[in-house]
């Protein structure tokens, strides 16, 4: 298979563990909330979904630089099938341990099928013609516009076939998806020429580690609001169905996967070249003024403010999560890619544990308004630290 056919391959992959993780999520959520757990207990089910996929980005990018990303990607999608039919036993079993030990199974297999179709892209594409940049937004923009019709498809089966029964059906496509991987996908993606070791995870890039923590700041200001305060607010505040949660932030996820996807032509201007570490400072900025706006404004009169709100957000969220993600991507080394993209994403991962934790805490002592003023000040640390990477560019 030829470049664009293992491209097509990897993406294919990504988007059927997309669809199922979104769709887990919202299942989860929705139905514990359903048996009357607190947005704070709720979180907790999520707990090592985010522990684990911080540990998963910093070992996974390890064992896709010696093994392959093809091994790395499979395991992921094993595992998620393991988790999906562990959710399937009946309801007197889902006690807190047991669903946050499947959450954990599903958080090392998404964090393992991210970082291994992320980190192979570079394997496969060129940064001097913009084929890298076109590659990892598209990427980027079509698995998450996926992710929301996941949310949307979690909402309906939860509706439609109960809690179980959605599992056992998501399990089996995914199975089919596996059984392809395994059969076609090139056995030496992203494998390392030397030998890695695993002391080399931790990035001695002061660029690399810049961003990271950029990154950190910025998920965890989109989590605080909208993991589990943000459902949650639609449903006991403004009275909305579980169809009409999920179709909501479905609509919202697919907008803003597909914003991410069209980056490249919605950031052209009148000068040539890819995005820098200044773009992302610049939208970053941009982003932080509209939580705080929100909040300010929220009790005048929330049905709007939270609809058109949240579709701002989105809007210049999806740009400055798609200059990052192309960035890391440009900024890491050629020889063991899933390195440095595992360590970036690792702090993705830590930040989306934080933004979950404080998004049921904040919401169950403070609210609404609290979860978006801290959403704000988030997306500005964001700021001020991708701007560090400008000023070692222009030393």
């Amino acid at each position: 298979m030829n470049s664009t056919q293992q491209y097509a391959l990897v993406t294919a992959n990504y988007w059927a563990f997309t669809l199922t993780d979104g769709a887990l999520r919202m299942l989860v959520l929705l139905f514990f909330y359903q048996l009357g757990y607190s947005p704070l207990a709720i979180a907790m089910l999520f707990l090592f979904y985010e522990i684990f996929g911080i540990v998963t980005n910093l070992v996974g990018g390890w064992l896709g630089a010696r093994l392959g990303l093809n091994v790395t990607m499979n395991i992921g999608l094993a595992l998620q099938v393991l988790a999906l039919v562990m959710l399937t036993v009946p309801t007197e079993w889902l006690g807190v341990a047991y669903v946050m030990l499947a959450q954990a199974l599903s958080g090392i297999a998404k964090d393992l099928n991210k970082m291994s179709a992320k980190s192979s892209i570079k394997s496969l594409a060129s940064d001097k013609d913009g084929t890298l940049y076109r590659w990892v937004t598209l990427l980027t923009g079509s698995k998450n516009a996926l992710k929301g019709l996941g949310f949307f498809l979690g909402a309906l089966l939860l509706e439609w076939v109960g809690f179980a029964n959605a599992m056992w059906i998501m399990a089996a496509v995914l199975t089919l998806f596996l059984t392809v991987s395994m059969i076609s996908l090139d056995s030496g993606l992203g494998k390392s020429k030397n030998k890695s070791k695993f002391t080399e995870m931790f990035s001695k890039s002061a660029v690399i580690n810049w961003l990271s923590a950029a990154r950190f700041f910025l998920f965890g200001a989109r989590d605080v609001w909208f993991v589990v305060a943000l459902p949650i607010y639609l449903q006991s505040v403004l009275g909305w169905s579980h169809a009409e949660v999920g179709a909501y932030i479905a609509l919202w996820i697919i907008g803003y996967g597909v914003i991410q996807a069209s980056t490249p032509k919605l950031m052209q201007s009148h000068k040539k070249g890819n995005p820098t570490a200044y773009t992302a400072m610049k939208l970053a900025l941009a982003l932080a003024l509209v939580p705080l706006l929100m909040a300010w404004q929220l009790s005048v009169n929330p049905q709007w403010i939270i609809v058109i709100g949240l579709g701002m957000f989105g809007l210049v969220f999806a740009l400055n999560s798609a200059v990052h993600s192309y960035l890391i991507v440009s900024a890491a080394t050629h020889d063991g890619t899933s390195k440095d993209v595992g360590f970036y994403y690792m702090a993705n991962a830590g930040g989306r544990l934080l933004g979950t934790v404080l998004s049921g805490y904040i919401y169950q002592v403070a609210g609404m308004e609290a979860c978006l003023v801290v959403a704000g000040v988030f997306v500005l640390i964001s700021a001020v630290l991708v701007n560090q990477i400008t000023k070692i560019e222009q030393a």
